[in-house]
């Protein structure tokens, strides 16, 4: 089975400053560990560039895109707010990150291989349309999904996201809609940023139904994600029967990790990884996109996002 990674050394260049915690290293960090287990060499990395103007309009502002340009060439510290730090290059890193998550559903769709890992940053799922946040600037598999509605003719797309923060910039881009189905685990909001994805949040209009949020109290572990993908996750899936599997593929549920309290282990996100890949390969004709978000304690980081493209890989 094939699986492409989706990476670039050009990630490195969006710098975010000293102790930030969405930082050039997480990438390093996870090119080092790859490298060291082979999977480097067992992963195919398509050429990409970066997300085309019409297809960002989709699901960004102009006058954003505007803004963000404007603030990076004018050398300022932050867009929006101070936890969204930017640098000169920081306009078109993001513009390529995008670029690889619609290349790995290009590539995926069109039997270039079965299965992608996107290795990329800046994180997307909390950008807004028209605003930055959380340490994101595009919404990278927001971009990935209407791709794959647009320019492949796909009517359902499922997002799941699992990771420890809610995914409030994919919601807000979907709510209203029927052809995503967005699915997000995460820490309870009353206790971690951003606030939003309380189990009451089901979309509204056309879309409503489509949005399931599965907040979990602090401390959850391996146990209690499990139970919900067995339990929540995979009858929604079932009875939307995607075309597509997309995954906002987040690290930060580890024990250890610095920006939440929850304590999922390796072999608890590896086990995600397997029960996403055999629903694909179930209904969804293997096709699956896994789009890094975050992640934030460096080893279990490179030891988590490794496990999981292996997993893909059937390595």
């Amino acid at each position: 089975m094939t699986c492409a990674l989706l990476r670039s050394e050009r990630f490195l260049e969006h710098e975010t400053g000293a102790g930030h915690p969405e930082r050039a290293d997480r990438l390093r960090a996870i090119h080092e560990r790859l490298e060291a287990e082979g999977l480097l060499s067992r992963c195919p990395c398509p050429d990409f560039g970066p997300v085309q103007a019409e297809l960002l309009d989709k699901v960004h502002e102009a006058e954003y895109r505007r803004r963000l340009a404007r603030a990076c060439s004018w050398g300022e510290p932050w867009i929006d707010s101070p936890e969204c730090p930017i640098c000169p290059e920081s306009l078109e890193v993001a513009e390529l990150a995008a670029g690889g998550a619609v290349r790995a559903v290009d590539a995926v769709l069109s039997h270039e291989a079965q299965k992608a890992f996107c290795a990329l940053r800046p994180p997307g799922h909390h950008a807004e349309r028209g605003r930055a946040m959380g340490f994101c600037l595009f919404n990278n598999v927001a971009i990935a999904a209407e791709r794959a509605l647009i320019a492949h003719g796909l009517e359902r797309v499922a997002i799941v996201d699992f990771d420890v923060h809610h995914g409030n910039g994919t919601q807000h881009h979907f709510a209203a809609r029927s052809d995503v189905l967005f699915v997000s685990l995460h820490q309870d909001p009353r206790t971690l940023f951003p606030g939003t994805g309380m189990a009451e949040e089901r979309g509204f209009g056309a879309g409503e139904g489509y949005t399931l949020n599965l907040p979990l109290p602090p401390e959850s572990g391996d146990a209690a994600y499990q139970r919900a993908f067995e339990e929540r996750v995979g009858p929604a899936l079932e009875d939307f029967a995607p075309q597509l599997l997309l995954a906002s593929a987040g690290f930060d549920a580890a024990e250890a990790d610095p920006l939440a309290q929850m304590r999922v282990s390796r072999e608890g996100f590896a086990w995600m990884g397997r029960f996403l890949k055999s629903f694909a390969d179930r209904r969804c004709h293997g096709r699956l996109v896994s789009v890094l978000e975050g992640g934030y304690h460096l080893e279990h980081l490179a030891e988590a996002a490794a496990d999981h493209l292996r997993v893909l890989a059937d390595a």
